[in-house]
């Protein structure tokens, strides 16, 4: 593959390189060298579910290694035990050793989904953090300036409106970037809401004698409200350990809107492919629905295979093109504990069978007509019933569930 090929799949759905010029002189260098470069992704591990969102820059690094490159997933276990303030408007929680070991495991299980994992190294950064001296921490930080970090827009706002900036929150991205220093990274990957960190690694690089690597930003991936930054805590989410029929569902509930950015962030359809379905759909020879059905299953197959694709689209089509209930629903246990004389109440049910978040959205949705038992719709969010063996609870579109009584 000639150069102008890779930058070509380089910047395929990138928002932001620093810069292409340095990229492509990487690139060069690496092959004039024979030489992989060194390409860094930093995961702290505070929640350990891998969505969507998260495998727009899981693909680009598959890219790097297709092309013959050395991946290296950095868990920060002890960046982690801060917390990343960016985006935060306030001092965020720090987590326990053993809660962020922990989401460490999960996140190894779940990116080997999309890499490669005989081509890429995991690494925790307390290899080289936590051995620090309190000399050295000194040095680190005299490497920059208060007026620096306060650059940053979410410390800037914090320091306007006068809420707390604690010193330890200071030491977030220096630690990130050296963490590009202790890897001699040539290229680090991030959102672009990372773009400080990132820079502050090309910084510290230059402090340290070695040459400045290039970041690298994915855009944001909306999540399936179209609207908010896809999230598990927002519920605009698709997991990639999701079931084919729930990760095809929520794929079908995205708005037409971002079906083309879908397919270029989270699919590995080729350009070229993507161009003609936006082309049609502009100019009205496809039909939305069609196209957003061929999405669902190119997502799908990726991470259960063609054939779970097909079934889950032909699942989603029994139950919401010809009204079918699905073979297949959870169970939601009801035992005589659960019971008020006899009855129960509506948003326990939900809660029980793990169909909603919390009970005030549950309730949010039964106001809105969004459930049913029975395919009877409930209008009160107060509702006590007597449950009986077999019914059918409906929550949404896609959740279904049959209550078991004991």
């Amino acid at each position: 593959m000639s150069f102008e090929n890779e930058m070509a799949v380089i910047k395929r759905g990138v928002a932001e390189i620093i810069s292409e010029a340095e990229m492509l002189k990487k690139l060069e260098e690496a092959k004039k060298e024979n030489r992989p470069l060194r390409i860094k992704l930093g995961l702290d591990p505070t929640a350990p579910d891998i969505h969507l969102g998260h495998t727009v820059v899981l693909r680009k690094l598959k890219q790097f290694q297709d092309m013959g490159h050395q991946v290296i997933i950095l868990l920060g276990d002890f960046t982690a035990c801060i917390g990343d303030p960016t985006g935060k408007s306030e001092t965020r929680k720090q987590l326990s050793k053993e809660q962020v070991l922990e989401n460490a495991r999960t996140y190894e299980e779940q990116i080997f989904k999309i890499l490669d994992r005989e081509k890429t190294e995991v690494v925790f950064n307390s290899k080289w953090l936590s051995p620090l001296t309190f000399t050295d921490v000194i040095e680190l930080a005299a490497k920059s300036t208060v007026a620096r970090m306060l650059e940053r827009d979410d410390f800037s706002k914090r320091f306007r409106s006068g809420r707390p900036i604690s010193i330890h929150e200071f030491f977030y991205p220096l630690m990130q970037g050296y963490d590009s220093v202790a890897l001699h990274a040539d290229v680090e990957f991030g959102g672009t809401d990372q773009k400080f960190n990132l820079l502050m690694g090309r910084e510290l690089q230059r402090e340290y004698g070695q040459a400045p690597q290039v970041p690298i930003m994915m855009p944001i991936l909306e999540g399936t409200d179209g609207v908010q930054k896809m999230s598990k805590s927002l519920g605009n989410y698709i997991g990639i350990d999701e079931v084919p029929q729930e990760m095809f569902g929520k794929t079908m509930s995205i708005c037409d809107e971002l079906m083309i950015r879908y397919f270029e962030l989270v699919t590995e359809l080729p350009m070229e492919e993507i161009n003609t379905i936006a082309e049609g759909l502009k100019q009205g020879q496809l039909h939305p629905r069609d196209v957003k059905m061929r999405l669902g299953r190119e997502i799908v197959a990726l991470y259960h295979g063609a054939e779970a694709a097909i079934e889950a689209e032909a699942a989603f089509k029994r139950v919401f093109q010809q009204g079918d209930v699905p073979e297949d629903m959870p169970e939601i246990e009801i035992t005589a504990d659960d019971l008020d004389e006899g009855q129960i109440w509506i948003v326990d049910v939900l809660m029980k069978g793990k169909m909603m978040p919390s009970r005030g959205e549950a309730r949010r949705l039964i106001q809105q007509g969004g459930v049913k038992i029975n395919d009877e719709k409930v209008s009160d969010p107060k509702l006590n019933f007597a449950p009986e063996d077999g019914m059918v609870i409906r929550a949404g579109k896609r959740k279904f569930a049959k209550l078991a009584v004991k």
